[in-house]
């Protein structure tokens, strides 16, 4: 089977829907996110004026209400990842490590201790997830994408997504994003920015090893398999795993 790839209409409207969002975002979220304070926020200013779930309406314009996701699904749920996750992403869109123009506008004067209370704020939402769509796999393909799923493929030491996202696939605490409520497009474009390197993290970045072994035919079954999975009720990060992962991932590292 081929691998799955996007139209050239559908990536057409992808870049041009993302020109707007940028034009929007540099002409007014910005100050949506800042409001009327010092460009440098201490701890004590970030919550000065006003509740964090005011401050953080600038992010609903691509992430939706609440960090819910937008029905497009290319810009991911944030609403209730852990907290390490959230903020060390924002850390690496800062200093240029993933790449996205307009993250890197609205965080380049954001201190360190406000990114945290911003990643805490969205952590700490527990929110309803819409119905997953369909997956459109034929039985093979959902067969194999399950397999890598949770079994992953050790012949060619490719760990199982479950073994570092958690059994139920909904993130592991301090810092592993869970993996449900998201796009297909989306998946597979983090997974390809991975394989070429578009987005990193600290050394050893485990997540680029793993999209480098999956072939581009995997990528794109795994990210459809795991789009069309319904959420557990109630579920949340698991706690840290109390054995060692599979690989050594330095993606948490400030």
């Amino acid at each position: 089977m081929r691998p799955p790839r996007a139209s050239s209409a559908r990536a057409r409207r992808c870049a041009s829907w993302r020109r707007r969002t940028l034009a929007g975002l540099r002409a007014g979220l910005l100050a949506s996110l800042l409001g009327a304070v010092p460009a440098a926020w201490s701890a004590e200013e970030a919550g000065a004026g006003g509740g964090m779930a005011d401050r953080v309406r600038a992010c609903a314009a691509c992430h939706g209400p609440q960090g819910r996701a937008t029905p497009g699904g290319y810009f991911p749920r944030i609403a209730g990842k852990p907290a390490g996750y959230l903020y060390h992403q924002l850390l690496h869109f800062q200093a240029g490590r993933r790449h996205n123009e307009a993250m890197q506008h609205l965080l380049q004067h954001l201190s360190s201790a406000y990114l945290q209370e911003i990643a805490g704020h969205f952590a700490s939402l527990d929110l309803p997830y819409p119905p997953a769509a369909p997956d459109r796999l034929t039985p093979p393909e959902r067969a194999r994408a399950e397999r890598l799923v949770h079994h992953g493929a050790p012949e060619r030491e490719l760990p199982a997504c479950a073994s570092c996202h958690g059994q139920a696939l909904a993130g592991t605490l301090p810092a592993t994003p869970g993996l449900t409520g998201l796009s297909a497009d989306y998946l597979i474009g983090q997974l390809g920015a991975w394989r070429t390197g578009q987005r990193r993290a600290h050394a050893p970045d485990c997540m680029a090893e793993v999209a480098r072994r999956l072939s581009a035919e995997e990528v794109g079954l795994v990210a459809r398999w795991l789009a069309a999975r319904p959420p557990t009720p109630g579920a949340r990060p698991a706690p840290a795993p109390a054995a060692a992962l599979p690989l050594r991932c330095g993606s948490a590292s400030p």
